[in-house]
Parts: C-alpha cells; sequence; structure tokens
C-alpha cells in the first residue's frame, strides 16, 4: 500500500482489521486531545510494525496513524494473522515477544517525560537515532533524525521552545554540534546527559 506524506491511515477510536509493516518511509502514530494537543509516541520507520493491537484484539484503534514522508507498507489482514498464527507458532511466539517490547519501551518513555529534565529526555532520544552508539570519546557523528523539531517536541511531550533551550544546553556541554543544516554528536557525553539522573 502506498500513503501520501500527510495522510491520515487510521484514527484512533476507528475499527482495526489489519497490522503494516513499513517497507520505506516514516509514520506517526500519535494521540490527540479535543482541544487539539497533540503527542507522538512512536514513529514507524523501515521495517517496523503498527497498528498490530487492533489487528490482533479487535478493539478500536489506540491512537492517530500519519505519513511523515510518502509511506509504502505491507498491509496484513487480521483473519490471515490468525490462519498464520495457528500454523506457524513461531510467529505467535514473535509477536508475543513484539508487544512485550513495546509495553517495556512505553513504560521507559513514560518514565522519561514524567521524571527527568528536558536535556536528559532530550539526550536519550537522540541517542536512539544513532547508527553506531558505540563511537569513539570526541569523535562527532552525524544524527539522521528525518523529522522537524516540532515533531522532536512532541515526541518528548514539550513544547519546541523548550526543546530548543535543551538542545543549547547540550550544545553547550559538547554533547551536540549544530550546524545550519546538519546536527552532530559527540555519543559518549551524549550517553553521560542520558544517565545524568542515575549518577
Amino acid at each position: 500500500m502506498s500513503f501520501a506524506k500527510g495522510e491520515l491511515v487510521f484514527a484512533r477510536g476507528d475499527t482495526g482489521t489489519r497490522l503494516y509493516l513499513v517497507a520505506d518511509g516514516r509514520m506517526r502514530l500519535a494521540i490527540a486531545t479535543s482541544e487539539g494537543r497533540e503527542l507522538s509516541f512512536r514513529h514507524a520507520v523501515k521495517g517496523d510494525l503498527f497498528g498490530e493491537l487492533a489487528a490482533l484484539d479487535g478493539g478500536a484503534r489506540s491512537a492517530d496513524a500519519t505519513a511523515l514522508t510518502d509511506v509504502r507498507a505491507y498491509a496484513l489482514e487480521r483473519s490471515t494473522i490468525r490462519e498464520l498464527w495457528s500454523t506457524r507458532p513461531k510467529i505467535r511466539d514473535n509477536m508475543v515477544a513484539l508487544l512485550c517490547r513495546r509495553i517495556r519501551e512505553t513504560s521507559s518513555q513514560l518514565e522519561t517525560i514524567a521524571l527527568h529534565p528536558m536535556d536528559v529526555r532530550l539526550a536519550r532520544v537522540l541517542l536512539l537515532s544513532l547508527r553506531d552508539p558505540n563511537s569513539a570519546p570526541g569523535k562527532r557523528v552525524p544524527l539522521e533524525l528525518g523529522f522537524s523539531q516540532s515533531e522532536l517536541a512532541q515526541l518528548l511531550g514539550a513544547s519546541r521552545p523548550k526543546v530548543n533551550a535543551a538542545l543549547g544546553a547540550l550544545e553547550a556541554a559538547g554533547a551536540i554540534k549544530r550546524t545550519q543544516d546538519r546536527l552532530f554528536c559527540d555519543p559518549v557525553k551524549l550517553s553521560e546527559f542520558a544517565r545524568h539522573d542515575e549518577i
């Protein structure tokens, strides 16, 4: 299936009969209030599943799914999933493992948003986007976020000015470096920030 940038794939409360696997692009999973406030809680990129909860339990969609870029995805209907589960136990086992991992990630994300200062929250999100987090100290590594600062603010549950201030704090500490169109980091210093509250 193909979805254009900005297209709403499904909305919270919709009936869900299929899950999706992203082949290319970036999908945002978010919840919104009636006043229009929005919180992004996950991005699905190449190789990620989304929409699996409603497809598995037959309930309503728990979030909105919107294409942040043009997206190509594969869809799998609930009836097919159930057939696969009965004939291929390994698929069922892997799906259970995926759901457990999602619960752990969500718990960690809620903890980060609720309990840690903005610079710590930001450092943790930036570390997740690193392709090689084990670089040598002092080495500058490019960060490929693939989304805007406004989207970053939504993922952190914060305002854009607060995220900008946290970026400034990380830059002043030498954990990141901003140029006109790129963002670089020192993974070691960024990790120190991410663990700040644990020290």
